[in-house]
């Protein structure tokens, strides 16, 4: 005997034989081991933010008012309540399947949960609104932050790919709708054409975002970047007064044009820019480095600065004295006598060039009187001078006293 009881297998089968007869030994009722109520320690607890789902036409009808989650607390036998709070399986819900259009006070229920656990919820009820469900279609406007453009570039008119979204809501909601905007958002500064998603915004007049179901989300949204620039000729401005002896006989700049940037109305309204040159202050040729002076509105110029030659020619004042004055014009019936200035020649004050002044001779100039026209009788006449085109003189006197008698 005692061999047996130290055989594994043996005392196996005598566990398996004394289970058996416990079990006949039981009277069955026909009720399940798990449906005696074997009296348990009671608890109480609160399971947060519980989904609440919604029963109602989803084709049709739009609910609000409906809380996305409640507080339920659970009481009772503390296996089952941990049980419910673990698993979590039951439902909080709001049947609206017979629910008419308007506002109305629904309470939420729930199902699914222990018979022997008292729930309570909080809130237990609400006020909802339920609504017809419209579709609409609206244009979509593209709208980009213009600070988001590089400067000296400017947006063209955005493309908008497809043009219009169908707008599902409530019929309040919908009436609500002032704008439908589809917002590039882009990092960095933009200065060429893009083409991007964007996301599609529905805004009331206040620029409420408003709870709808756009389809498509998103639109294709398209923004031309242009240069905003211009290229003008650069104009040389003279500022003061020559000193004295200096001609300046030219100003040539190395660069012709300047490209401005700006805004489009003020490239518009841009013709040209300038660089200043005080010939005050230039008695020689010399090569001056000079900024390019802008209008208002214009931000930006290429180039910045320019360099000027400036070339000049110093002046010579001289006096040629002796020169002749001849008579012209006189008819051939008449003769004529000159009796001021009574040595009959004139001097000239010829300034200039130093080169074309300094060997200048009276044989150079042609001084006359022109009597064409006139009479017997004493006359005052202009006395008329030809020259070199780059000098300029003065007679020392301005004309000359005629008489002029018959010549018969």
């Amino acid at each position: 005997m005692d061999k047996l009881m130290d055989n594994p297998w043996f005392l196996k089968i005598l566990a398996l034989l004394l289970a058996v007869l416990l079990y006949s030994s039981i009277p069955h009722t026909g009720k399940k081991l798990s449906d005696v109520n074997v009296p348990g320690e009671q608890t109480t607890e609160t399971i947060k933010a519980m989904p609440v789902k919604v029963y109602y036409d989803t084709e049709n009808l739009v609910v609000s008012g409906i809380p996305n989650t409640v507080d339920i607390t659970i009481k009772g036998p503390m296996t089952h309540v941990q049980s419910a709070k673990a698993l979590k399986n039951f439902e909080v819900f709001v049947d609206l399947t017979d629910a008419k259009i308007g506002k109305q006070k629904v309470k939420l229920k729930v199902k699914d949960l222990s018979d022997k656990l008292k729930a309570t919820l909080k809130p237990d009820s609400v006020e909802v609104t339920i609504q017809e469900k419209i579709t609409k279609e609206f244009k979509v406007e593209a709208e980009i932050n213009s600070s988001q453009i590089e400067e000296g570039y400017a947006a063209g008119q955005p493309v908008v790919e497809p043009n219009k979204v169908k707008i599902t809501g409530a019929k309040d909601i919908i009436d609500r709708i002032s704008y439908v905007k589809a917002t590039l958002e882009e990092k960095g500064k933009l200065k060429e054409t893009i083409t991007k998603e964007a996301r599609i915004q529905v805004l009331d007049k206040e620029l409420n975002k408003l709870d709808v179901v756009v389809e498509p989300g998103t639109v294709k949204v398209t923004i031309p970047i242009k240069s905003n620039t211009k290229t003008v000729p650069i104009n040389v401005v003279k500022k003061g007064t020559a000193p004295d002896g200096v001609t300046i006989e030219s100003i040539e700049l190395d660069q012709k044009e300047a490209t401005v940037t700006g805004n489009e109305d003020v490239l518009k309204n841009t013709e040209s820019v300038r660089v200043e040159v005080d010939i005050s202050k230039i008695s020689e040729n010399t090569t001056l480095t000079l900024p390019v002076i802008i209008s208002n509105g214009i931000t930006k110029v290429t180039p910045q600065t320019v360099k000027a030659t400036v070339v000049v020619k110093k002046q010579e004042e001289k006096t040629v004295s002796g020169i002749p004055v001849k008579i012209r014009g006189l008819a051939d019936t008449y003769k004529a006598e000159m009796n001021d200035p009574t040595s009959h020649t004139v001097n000239l004050i010829v300034d200039g060039p130093s080169g074309s002044v300094t060997g200048l001779n009276p044989e150079d100039f042609t001084v006359f009187i022109d009597l064409s026209g006139l009479t017997e009788g004493s006359h005052d006449v202009k006395i008329q001078v030809e020259g070199p085109k780059d000098v300029n003189w003065k007679p020392d006197k301005s004309t000359a006293k005629i008489t002029i008698t018959n010549n018969a």
